[in-house]
Parts: C-alpha cells; sequence; structure tokens
C-alpha cells in the first residue's frame, strides 16, 4: 500500500518509520536531524519553504510534507 504525502510525492508504507509533527515550533534536535539529512542529501522537501508541516522518516530518506501530521497518520492508518 501507498501513501500520498502531498505534491505528487508517493511512499510505500512499509518504508514509513516516523510521522512527526514539526509545526508550530521544532525543536533543538529536530532541527539537527533535518540539517544532518540536508547535508548527507537524503532530505526531500516536497513543500514550500516555511510551509512544511510534518517530517516522514523512511528507510533512506527523509521527507518534508505540507500536509500534517495527523492526515498523514490516518492516510497510513488506512492502508
Amino acid at each position: 500500500m501507498y501513501v500520498h504525502l502531498g505534491n505528487n510525492y508517493i511512499i510505500s508504507y512499509s518504508d514509513i518509520i516516523a510521522i512527526l509533527n514539526i509545526e508550530p515550533l521544532i525543536s533543538h534536535d529536530l532541527k539537527d536531524v533535518i540539517d544532518m539529512a540536508r547535508i548527507e542529501k537524503c532530505l526531500v522537501s516536497i513543500s514550500e519553504k516555511g510551509k512544511e508541516k510534518s517530517l516522514v522518516i523512511c528507510n533512506d530518506k527523509l521527507y518534508l510534507s505540507p500536509i500534517s501530521s495527523n492526515t498523514l497518520f490516518k492516510r497510513a492508518a488506512n492502508r
């Protein structure tokens, strides 16, 4: 089964490790994780800058999504 993350990005449900809420404030530790993923070139930003609502952690990539973590969780749970 697949989960739509927004902006025509679809990933396999089995690849998802975690779906994290990153709004309204991001913790310092989470910022470090995003920065490290950006440096390692495994961060995929599918949202306009400043409109990110959730971080989806997968086996090989991290996705910044414009869709809320609650909505993504519901999509994943309804597989």
